[in-house]
């Protein structure tokens, strides 16, 4: 099971906010040992969604280099349970960064009505912790699936430029598609 609690992204902005939605479906494993006869998206995940959206707009500020993690959840206030055929909204706003971490208020809602309302502390790992979260073209693909590229803009409103830490997997699609062309 691939654990990734956001569908795609329909706004960004660099180091302000993001916009990300997670269409909620009866045939999510997670939602069958929950709550026995009550399938309900546990807020566990609702969290995890929120920390997805967050770790992604705080990472793009250093380029995609920066290991970033969730560290805590500051606060966690859930207005109403979520069901399978929902559309949830996650509204994720950079309030404080710096070279350790960052802190982000987040909303989620359903149709316009609220759901949650979460604070989350993210870390920027250091060499101390080695290991690899995700490979460079892993992060890529996943951005593209996202379609954080289509939606992401600077702040004055530019489109977003891809991370040069991309720039060798760009070439390699480019290429790939060219192939399949007739």
């Amino acid at each position: 099971m691939r654990w990734l609690w956001i569908d795609r992204f329909v706004e960004f902005v660099s180091g302000k906010y993001a916009v990300s939605i997670k269409n909620v479906t009866t045939v999510e494993e997670a939602l069958d040992h929950y709550l026995p006869h009550f399938p309900m998206f546990p807020p566990s995940l609702l969290i995890e969604g929120i920390a997805q959206t967050g770790g992604l707009l705080v990472s793009e500020q250093h380029g995609f280099r920066e290991r970033v993690v969730l560290a805590k959840v500051a606060k966690a206030l859930f207005r109403r349970p979520v069901v399978p055929g929902e559309q949830l909204r996650y509204e994720v706003h950079l309030k404080d960064q710096n070279p350790h971490g960052a802190l982000v208020h987040a909303t989620a809602s359903i149709n316009g009505q609220p759901a949650a309302e979460v604070e989350l502390m993210f870390a920027h790992l250091d060499e101390r912790f080695p290991d690899e979260l995700f490979t460079a073209e892993e992060l890529y693909q996943l951005l593209v699936l996202y379609r954080l590229f289509e939606v992401g803009r600077t702040v004055d409103g530019r489109p977003l430029p891809i991370p040069e830490i991309f720039e060798p997997f760009i070439e390699h699609r480019s290429q790939d598609s060219n192939k399949r062309s007739p």
